[in-house]
C-alpha cells in the first residue's frame, strides 16, 4: 500500500512540474537569460539549464520507472534547484520594452503572465522537484550505480537552450548576403537534410534490437525532448522573436508540423492506432517536405546557421520525422492504405480550422490600437499563416478568383484547396515510397545481401517480410 501512495504522489508531483514548466514558457524571462549570460549570475543560468534537463529525466524516472534516470536526478537536481532559488536576482523583472507603437500593441498581447504568477509557478516547480527527489530516495533507496550519474549529461545536452550560441555573435553585425546566413539550397540547407536523415537512421539502428520496454522508453524520451525544445519557442517568440514571428499567437499549434508535435508525441506515449496512422501518413510527409524547400527567402528570417531559429527548426522537425516513422520501422505499428482514411479527414479539419483562425487573428489585429489611437500598419498586422493558409511559400502566385471574407480578411479559397491537394499528393507520394522501400527490402533480403545475412537467412527474412505485407493486406 505504501508503494502505491508513493507512486501516485510521484505521478501527481511530476505532472505539476511539467504543467508549471509549460506555463513558464509563456514568460519572456524563461529563455531570455540563455543568450545573455553576461547579464546574469552564471550559476543561476546553469541551474536553469540543468532544470530543463530534469524535465526529461523526471518523467523517465517517474512514469517509465527508469532507475538510471532516478539515480541521476535525485543526487544532482536538488543542488541546482536550491541555487536557482537563491540566485534569481532580477530574473522576474525581465520584460519587453516597447520601442514603437506596434511593439506596444504586441506587448499587450505577449506580456499576459504577471510577475506574481511567474514567481508562484517558479517556486512551486522548484518545491515539487525537491519533493520528487526525496520520494525517489524513499522508492529506490540511497544505493546507486555510479555510472547512472552520467545520465545527467545527455539530458542536459538534449535539452540545451538553443539560443545559447547567440552569446558569441550579434546577428546585426552579419551582412544579409553572408555565407553564414541560412537560405535555400546552401550548404546549411544540405546539412539540415543530413541532420534529418542522421537522427532517423541513428535512432533506428540504436533501437532495432532493444526490447519493447526499452524501445518505448527511448521513443518517449525523444518525444519529451521534442516537446521541451518545441515549447522553448513560446518564450523566444515573445522575447527575441522566432523567424518572422513576434507574438504569442504564433504559438497556437495549427501549423501542420506544430500540431504534429503533439500527435507524434502522443502516439509514442499512448500507442494508439489512430495516432500512429496520422503521424505516419500526414506528419511524416509534412516534416519531410519543409526540408526540401524552406519557403521563399524573402518570407523567412532564419539568421545564420547557429541562430536559434534554424537550430530550433532543424532539431524539432528532425525529431518529429523520426517519431512519425520509427514506430513503423521498428514494427510497433503496421501501416496499410486503409489507414489513410482517418488522417485525410483529420488533415481536412486542421486546414479548415487553421484557415479560419488565421483570418480571425489577422482581422482582429486590424482593430487593435494604442491608447493614443495608433493602429497597426499593413506591414505590422499579424499574419500567423497557420499551415501556410495566408502566405504562399511557393515561387508562384495563385490568383484570388474564389474568395471568402471572414470578418476583415479575405481567404483565397482556390489557394487553400490547392494547398490541400498538394499536401495530399505529398502524403500519397511518401506512402508510395514506403511501399517501394518495402518491396526493394524484400528483394534484398531474398538475395541474402540485406544486413550481411547469408543466403538462407536472407530467404527466411524475405519470406517473413512478405508474410507481414500479406498480413497488412488482410488487415
Amino acid at each position: 500500500m505504501k508503494e502505491v501512495y508513493i507512486r501516485r504522489t510521484l505521478y501527481a508531483l511530476c505532472a505539476v512540474v511539467l504543467a508549471c514548466a509549460f506555463a513558464l514558457t509563456f514568460t519572456v524571462s524563461d529563455y531570455y537569460i540563455f543568450n545573455r549570460i553576461g547579464e546574469f549570475n552564471a550559476l543561476f543560468v546553469i541551474s536553469q539549464w540543468v532544470k530543463k534537463g530534469a524535465l526529461l529525466l523526471l518523467p523517465l524516472a517517474v512514469y517509465y520507472k527508469r532507475k538510471s534516470c532516478a539515480d541521476a536526478v535525485k543526487y544532482f537536481l536538488p543542488l541546482f534547484v536550491i541555487l536557482s532559488c537563491a540566485l534569481f536576482g532580477g530574473f522576474f523583472d525581465i520584460t519587453k520594452v516597447a520601442q514603437t507603437p506596434a511593439q506596444e500593441i504586441y506587448n499587450s498581447i505577449n506580456l499576459f503572465v504577471p510577475k506574481w504568477l511567474n514567481m508562484t509557478l517558479f517556486f512551486a516547480q522548484n518545491a515539487c522537484m525537491l519533493a520528487i527527489c526525496a520520494l525517489l530516495f524513499v522508492r529506490d533507496g540511497y544505493k546507486i550505480e555510479v555510472r547512472n550519474l552520467l545520465y545527467i549529461l545527455p539530458a542536459v545536452i538534449a535539452c540545451m537552450p538553443l539560443n545559447i550560441f547567440e552569446n558569441f555573435f550579434d546577428i546585426v553585425d552579419i551582412p544579409a548576403d553572408s555565407f553564414l546566413r541560412f537560405k535555400n539550397f546552401t550548404i546549411w540547407h544540405a546539412l539540415a537534410i543530413v541532420a534529418l536523415a542522421g537522427v532517423t537512421i541513428a535512432a533506428y539502428y540504436f533501437l532495432r534490437n532493444k526490447n519493447e520496454r526499452d524501445k518505448n522508453a527511448y521513443l518517449g524520451a525523444m518525444a519529451m525532448v521534442l516537446l521541451i525544445q518545441y515549447h522553448s519557442k513560446d518564450s523566444m517568440v515573445m522575447g527575441d522573436g522566432y523567424n518572422v514571428y513576434h507574438t504569442v499567437l504564433a504559438c497556437v499549434p495549427l501549423f501542420i508540423c506544430n500540431i504534429g508535435v503533439y500527435v507524434a508525441s502522443l502516439s509514442v506515449f499512448l500507442r494508439k492506432k489512430f495516432l500512429y496512422q496520422t503521424s505516419f501518413f500526414v506528419h511524416a510527409a509534412g516534416a519531410l517536405s519543409v526540408f526540401v524547400y524552406f519557403g521563399k527567402d524573402d518570407m523567412s528570417n532564419f539568421g545564420i546557421f547557429c541562430s536559434y531559429s534554424i537550430l530550433y527548426f532543424t532539431l524539432t522537425h528532425a525529431l518529429l520525422f523520426a517519431l512519425c516513422v520509427l514506430p513503423s520501422a521498428l514494427r510497433q505499428y503496421k501501416f496499410t492504405m486503409r489507414d489513410c482514411i482517418g488522417p485525410l479527414v483529420y488533415y481536412f479539419a486542421v486546414i479548415i480550422l487553421a484557415s479560419v483562425c488565421s483570418a480571425l487573428i489577422t482581422s482582429a489585429s486590424m482593430t487593435w490600437h494604442t491608447a493614443d489611437g495608433y493602429y497597426l500598419a499593413e506591414n505590422e498586422l499579424i499574419y500567423p499563416n497557420y499551415a501556410f493558409t495566408q502566405i504562399n511559400p511557393l515561387p508562384f502566385e495563385v490568383p484570388p478568383v474564389w474568395t471568402l471574407k471572414i470578418w476583415n480578411y479575405e481567404l483565397n479559397l482556390l489557394y487553400i484547396l490547392g494547398l490541400y491537394a498538394v499536401y495530399l499528393g505529398l502524403f500519397f507520394a511518401f506512402t508510395a515510397f514506403y511501399y517501394i522501400f518495402l518491396a526493394l527490402r524484400a528483394k534484398w533480403l531474398k538475395r541474402g545481401i540485406y544486413a550481411g545475412q547469408s543466403s538462407a537467412e536472407g530467404e527466411f527474412a524475405a519470406a517473413d517480410d512478405g508474410q507481414e505485407q500479406q498480413d497488412d493486406r488482410e488487415d
